[in-house]
């Protein structure tokens, strides 16, 4: 078969640059911004999302997942146990039953069906941003300051841009980075950061739960940041603890912007 594919090089960059400045003005003012597209971040941007929801999600590395794509020690597979394995059977995801009240999963397939779900829903995920500051005004978080994780590692010092949101959500993981960023940069707010404690599995998936909530006006933390900013446990490569805190901050953030109209 001969094909021949014509293509102008000045083309191809118009197109990207029309799409990538409405893109741009369209998330300028969203409902949520959710930092970080790791298991939790991704959970809460779909049940948010499918609810009419204007989500955004902001991902500093150029690809979704967190740490689920490695799996345990780099065995393919992590483990989820009950209620949370309707969250991914949900999203499609085949599930294997295994000893313990544990079901097992692809570490690939985990993290790119929730992915496309939450792109499916109608959540925006954004790669290679970081989110280096908050909006705080009149003791709410309003937003969130961004710029490019590559102007970061190369050490450039190079002023943001913002996005404005009605909520802020912290998921990044272990580091609880933005919460961080809230308690180090305005110390009158007497925000404590205590970080992760050890591992221990069954204490560290219970906390989660009660951990996930709004930290500060306007900024909620869910998923392995919610149990740093309170100095619980961490669990490994079970993930059920995380998608459940997914799913319940999306709930609590619904109920809040009910509450608004």
């Amino acid at each position: 078969m001969d094909i021949k594919l014509k293509v102008e090089e000045k083309d191809v960059s118009k197109a990207i640059l029309n799409s990538a400045f409405k893109m741009w003005m369209d998330i300028l003012e969203v409902d949520v911004v959710i930092v970080g597209a790791g298991p939790s971040g991704l959970t809460a941007a779909k049940y948010l999302a499918k609810e009419g929801v204007k989500v955004l999600v902001l991902e500093r590395h150029l690809s979704f997942g967190g740490g689920t794509w490695g799996g345990g020690m780099g065995f393919p597979y992590i483990t989820v146990q009950k209620p949370a394995d309707e969250i991914l059977r949900e999203a499609g995801i085949k599930l294997e039953e295994a000893d313990g009240g544990l079901y097992v999963a692809d570490s690939v397939e985990v993290p790119a069906k929730l992915g496309v779900g939450a792109i499916d829903a109608g959540a925006k995920i954004l790669t290679g941003i970081i989110v280096e500051d908050l909006i705080l005004k009149e003791n709410k978080v309003s937003g969130v300051v961004i710029n490019s994780y590559a102007i970061e590692k190369a050490g450039f010092h190079i002023d943001p841009l913002t996005i404005n949101a009605k909520y802020v959500v912290d998921a990044t993981g272990h580091e609880a980075s933005v919460t961080n960023t809230l308690a180090r940069k305005n110390k009158e707010l007497n925000i404590e950061v205590p970080g992760e404690k050890s591992l221990w599995a069954e204490k560290g998936e219970n906390s989660l739960l009660r951990n996930t909530r709004e930290i500060f006006p306007g900024l909620f933390v869910c998923g392995m940041a919610s149990n740093a900013a309170h100095g619980s446990y961490r669990m490994g490569a079970v993930f059920g603890g995380m998608y459940l805190s997914g799913k319940k901050v999306a709930e609590l953030i619904l109920e809040k912007l009910k509450n608004e109209k």
